[in-house]
């Protein structure tokens, strides 16, 4: 995926509790900008909580699901970011599932809608972050 916006900016949406909640979960707390800070998410449907592991600013964010859904803890989320003319072009990963559960797929195409939100924040300055996300099945 590739936002029309310098590198600082994505990794300031990435690393900023207002960043956050204004592109993922508008109930977001906690210190993203902080290596080993925890930030909360809360979403209608239930909530997880981060534990940031590495920042390198500009390039890398990279954080452990410590709460949340048994499927989810452990599991790391990578966000690897790289300039390419007025682009920042973003490497997303969410590693460690134990095993290909339904939840997984479900949340596969989440993550796909909450990028183009990220994107949309960046862009324009307006995201869909939860509850004013788009709703993909029963779950949410």
């Amino acid at each position: 995926m590739a936002i029309k916006a310098p590198t600082a900016e994505v990794y300031s949406a990435l690393t900023s509790i207002e960043g956050l909640a204004g592109w993922w979960a508008n109930d977001t707390a906690g210190k993203a900008d902080d290596v080993g800070g925890i930030v909360t998410f809360r979403f209608v449907a239930g909530g997880f909580d981060m534990k940031v592991l590495e920042l390198d600013p500009g390039n890398r964010v990279l954080w452990e699901v410590v709460e949340g859904p048994e499927e989810w803890v452990g599991t790391h989320v990578e966000w690897s970011l790289q300039q390419a003319d007025d682009y920042t072009v973003i490497l997303f990963k969410h590693l460690g599932w134990k095993e290909p559960v339904e939840f997984m797929y479900h949340c596969s195409t989440k993550w796909a809608i909450f990028l183009m939100s990220l994107k949309s924040l960046v862009e324009t300055g307006t995201g869909t972050p939860d509850p004013h996300d788009v709703k993909i099945d029963n779950w949410n």
